[in-house]
């Protein structure tokens, strides 16, 4: 029996309408649909899907053991996600040697941060992985704003807010333009690292890029509390142009 293939599918930042074709396509004929999700929720890639689904399809949610409850710095962190992701990686492959292939819905696109880049990585080599690439969210969230991201020659930055605020700091005050993303408990970090770099007056919170909840805000009128998972801060760039 040849083995199925396992396709990670990028849903794009949020809208059903920004799907590629080819994900639509892969979705409306899937059998076997598979998801990230926390326990209890429904998960936003599944959210993102609903209607388009085949009657009948068997679903399969991943659920992570952690999220926010301990620092990614603590080593237990490493080691439940490492064992999760093994585990639902053998999941994925049983499906797959057995001939059928999978859907797995991956919110933005699936190799730009993430969680399928981590069942790619144990999967790829053993049975068959495709991936379909799709808009990020950080796409959704500079359109949002209405403005471009980059003219001519800005260098564009994407950064994380979790890193060390010196770094953030030092990093955002030698780009052009700036992407900054996994804000959540780290807003008031980064909000400080943006008036060290001397950007808060030209950066725009996005809440809920592309969705329907979606709200942009002047970081510099923007409130203490922000959406923990969907929140990305842009800033944009001011290069050549004709």
């Amino acid at each position: 029996m040849s083995p199925g293939t396992i396709h990670g599918v990028g849903l794009g930042p949020g809208d059903p309408d920004l799907m590629t074709v080819r994900a639509d396509r892969l979705l409306r004929a899937a059998r076997h649909v598979a998801f990230f999700r926390k326990p209890g929720r429904q998960g936003q890639a599944r959210r993102i899907v609903e209607g388009l689904l085949a009657e009948g399809v068997t679903e399969y949610p991943m659920e992570y053991p952690v999220t926010t409850e301990i620092e990614v710095t603590d080593p237990r962190y490493n080691a439940l996600l490492s064992a999760f992701y093994k585990d639902s990686s053998d999941r994925l492959r049983v499906l797959s040697e057995r001939g059928e292939n999978v859907v797995v819905l991956c919110e933005g696109d699936p190799f730009f941060y993430g969680s399928f880049m981590h069942l790619y990585a144990r999967l790829n080599g053993k049975v068959p992985v495709e991936v379909v690439p799709a808009v990020t969210g950080m796409s959704g969230a500079w359109t949002a704003t209405g403005t471009p991201i980059t003219w001519g020659d800005d260098v564009l930055t994407v950064l994380m807010g979790t890193l060390p605020e010196d770094d953030l700091a030092r990093r955002m005050a030698d780009t052009d333009a700036l992407v900054v993303m996994k804000i959540g408990r780290n807003f008031a970090k980064v909000r400080r690292a943006l008036a060290r770099a001397g950007l808060t007056d030209r950066a725009w919170l996005v809440e809920f890029a592309a969705m329907p909840e979606q709200t942009v805000t002047p970081l510099a009128e923007a409130g203490d509390k922000v959406t923990p998972y969907f929140s990305i801060v842009i800033v944009h760039g001011n290069g050549r142009r004709p």
